[in-house]
């Protein structure tokens, strides 16, 4: 029974001395932390008192009012990693980005169509009279937007929306 009450006895210190040893890391963070909101308060001062040394009492207390509100603020330490998400318009509506191609999306198209077609893929229009490489056929077929292309417009932050060639205007 000694050595069951021995062991407990250890258990708790062990966790005593984690306990500790965290308190003791957050301080550690936290103080810089605190030094910086601080010297980001004093600057914040100086602007705000942009050298003047006539100031009234009441833009006195109005700065440290201010300087209150940036002290108490909640400091985001670390960021949280953000999903990228499919973006939806209504009823087909162009979010991202212009309600036309772009050029670098209208050249990627092309070149795109006009490899497949060059590689043997079917073609969905006419084949014009005058036309006599594939790529003036993939012109033509953007023209007529019938290629079966889905474009994919990404935001910086990951989100993104797919747009198919007859939703542009």
């Amino acid at each position: 029974m000694s050595e069951s009450k021995t062991n407990t006895d250890k258990t708790h210190k062990d966790i005593d001395s984690e306990d500790q040893s965290n308190s003791i890391e957050e301080n550690i963070d936290t103080q810089p932390l605190d030094d910086s909101v601080e010297k980001a308060i004093e600057l914040f001062r100086k602007v705000r008192e942009g050298g003047r040394v006539d100031l009234t009492e009441k833009e006195i207390a109005e700065i440290d009012k201010e300087c209150e509100i940036i002290r108490n603020r909640k400091i985001i330490t670390k960021d949280l990693e953000h999903e990228p998400t499919e973006i939806t318009g209504k009823n087909g509506q162009i979010v991202t980005g212009p309600p036309t191609l772009t050029r670098f999306e209208r050249a990627r198209i092309m070149g795109a169509r006009a490899l497949q077609l060059s590689l043997g893929a079917p073609v969905f229009i006419e084949i014009p009279k005058n036309a006599t490489s594939s790529l003036e056929i993939a012109m033509e077929e953007l023209k007529q937007r019938v290629i079966p292309i889905v474009i994919k417009r990404t935001l910086p932050n990951g989100d993104y929306q797919h747009l198919s060639i007859d939703q542009f205007e």
